[in-house]
């Protein structure tokens, strides 16, 4: 494992002192905000949600009455996340000083000890699994899954070690609208596989954008991103490929109308006409920045949108 968290001792020595000058004030509630890293943890819910919502749309059950199931779903699932980027940050904080975007984490400032951030952890994930062993045992069953894949798959194996760390993180990312489903229906359906697989699809377009923008600092940290790797050109390639595998998904979620349908191939179809746009334009990062915008607004809007048409 020592080979796996090696980083050049230059570049730790020449990221002290920026760390040191740059140093931001905080509160104890904004460093559990980080820790937990509240942004993914929220967009996570939402999938999640989408997925309990149209589990019970779907069997016919109603919201009322299933408020219990709901509310241990969303905690349980909320908890895991929390507990799984906790780790994240514990386990990563070594290469956390590299770069510009996780440099005060309060793993890389000191403001939290590594042992108090794995307890954090440990405690948030065991209450989740339990939380969500309330609902069903195959929703605490996909939950852990996930939990595994997160550390274990990505954080401990993949991240550090394969261009492909991208991909691997995806299953874990995907998981949320499973778990929302199973809740309400352990008998998983095409829907749900439909939903798992949307959100493993989405994932590595979204995030090779963001390592466009955070190139040079996923460099300095020696994490094999796919730009770093391979180069803006590949990369391009590889995200607009992944974009059009979403254009016939829609069509295996019929039960959610025409209209959903046609909505979401057309968003498909646009994303994909900005990632072939890239080609012509010559500011490489300024294209990545607008294809992580739109990939934000794409699951967004769709996730809701999913909710909306079991309304009218």
């Amino acid at each position: 494992m020592s080979n796996m968290r090696a980083v050049p001792e230059a570049a730790l020595k020449d990221s002290k002192a920026p760390i040191e000058s740059t140093k931001i004030e905080t509160t104890a509630w904004k460093d559990f905000l980080a820790l937990i890293k509240v942004g993914i943890v929220n967009s996570n819910m939402i999938t999640t949600f989408t997925g309990l919502w149209l589990a019970l749309h779907f069997s016919g059950m109603h919201f009322l009455n299933n408020l219990d199931t709901m509310f241990f779903a969303l905690a349980g699932s909320g908890l895991i996340m929390a507990g799984s980027c906790s780790f994240n940050n514990y386990y990563d904080r070594d290469i956390d000083p590299l770069m510009e975007r996780t440099k005060n984490r309060p793993t890389v400032t000191g403001k939290v000890s590594p042992g108090k951030v794995l307890l954090l952890s440990i405690v948030l994930i065991t209450v989740g699994v339990g939380f969500l062993a309330l609902t069903n045992l195959t929703t605490a069953v996909i939950g852990l899954f996930g939990v595994i894949a997160y550390i274990g798959l990505y954080t401990m194996f993949a991240k550090r070690r394969f261009v492909s760390n991208t991909i691997v993180g995806s299953i874990s990312g995907a998981v949320p609208p499973l778990i929302g489903w199973a809740a309400i229906d352990p008998q998983l359906g095409t829907l749900p596989w439909m939903l798992f697989l949307f959100m493993f699809l989405w994932q590595p377009p979204h995030f090779y954008a963001l390592a466009m923008k955070r190139v040079e600092e996923y460099r300095a940290a020696g994490v094999p991103m796919l730009p770093v790797v391979k180069g803006f050109k590949r990369t391009k390639l590889s995200m607009n490929l992944w974009v059009a595998t979403l254009i016939p998904l829609p069509f295996f979620m019929a039960e959610l109308g025409y209209f959903y349908v046609i909505l979401a191939v057309a968003l498909s179809i646009g994303w994909l006409i900005l990632g072939i746009y890239g080609y012509k334009m010559k500011d490489d990062i300024k294209w990545a920045r607008l294809m992580f915008v739109y990939s934000l607004n794409y699951m967004t809007i769709l996730f809701v949108v999913m909710v909306i048409v079991t309304l009218i």
